[in-house]
């Protein structure tokens, strides 16, 4: 299991506030660093799957157990803006 740098707990908010909250963060943390997302919002797995693969962060692990939503996000070499 991949170590945690830091925690999003983004339960209880809906899209697009996970997507926006994570992506601050992400900007913040060193390139390797894991991100831990916990969320309530089920659109959360289709937006987090979608956010790696567009700026280049690996999705670690996505998991759900009685509608709690986790993630591990490794933050890539993305491009500077």
């Amino acid at each position: 299991m991949s170590d945690v740098n830091q925690t999003l707990d983004a339960r209880g908010l809906f899209c697009p506030e996970p997507v926006m909250l994570l992506h601050n963060i992400i900007r913040d943390v060193a390139i390797g660093d894991v991100v831990e997302v916990l969320a309530t919002d089920p659109s959360t797995v289709r937006d987090f799957t979608r956010f790696c693969g567009f700026l280049g962060h690996e999705l670690v692990l996505s998991e759900e157990v009685d509608g709690d939503y986790r993630f591990l996000i490794r933050k890539g070499e993305e491009e500077e803006e």
